[in-house]
């Protein structure tokens, strides 16, 4: 279940760095480039699966968008359901929405209303970077709104120094496998 040292650094060494993007004084963390490296690519998502094929979850909840590619991929992979988090005007059935701050205002994602057909199913909610945590509180409120279990949130990178996770800590526990 645990990652080996040398698959952390083959997933690590596979993201790169964009000094001021997307303004300046960000250094933007690009998964392009680990998407499009199968051998980092598969390490990750073999290690996803190892760590989540115990759990008994009944599916995982992606947030809009870079958590999509890894959701998707890691609910086929344990044979269960795909939910999308999406930004808000992007679902077409009724939906619940959470509003979140920026540090230039404000924005919503929303869920389904019936995006969780089981009753008390058991979520992994999934993402590619945990920072402010804006984002990923909002998606857990969602998904505990509509009445699931939210199991673990699990993230990419963890950027430590934004404390993200502090928020995010009141509504599930935190797996990130990379923290910078």
């Amino acid at each position: 279940m645990s990652l080996s040292q040398a698959d952390r650094k083959l997933i690590e060494n596979s993201i790169r760095d964009i000094k001021d993007f997307p303004k300046e004084g960000i250094v933007f963390k690009d998964i392009t480039t680990l998407l499009n490296n199968k051998v980092a690519y598969q390490t990750l998502m073999n290690h996803l699966e190892d760590r989540y094929k115990s759990y008994n979850l009944d599916y995982v909840a992606g947030i809009d968008s870079r958590g999509f590619i890894f959701g998707a991929a890691l609910a086929d992979r344990l044979g269960i359901g795909f939910v999308p988090v999406r930004k808000k005007g992007k679902l077409p059935a009724t939906t619940v929405c959470e509003k979140y701050e920026l540090e230039y205002g404000y924005d919503e994602v929303e869920i389904h209303l019936d995006a969780f057909p089981k009753k008390n199913p058991r979520v992994l909610l999934i993402d590619d970077l945990l920072a402010t945590g804006g984002t990923a509180n909002a998606a857990s409120k969602l998904i505990k709104h509509v009445n699931a279990d939210l199991v673990e949130v699990c993230f990419l990178l963890n950027l430590t120094f934004l404390n993200g996770a502090k928020k995010v800590k009141e509504h599930a526990p935190i797996y990130s496998i990379l923290e910078i």
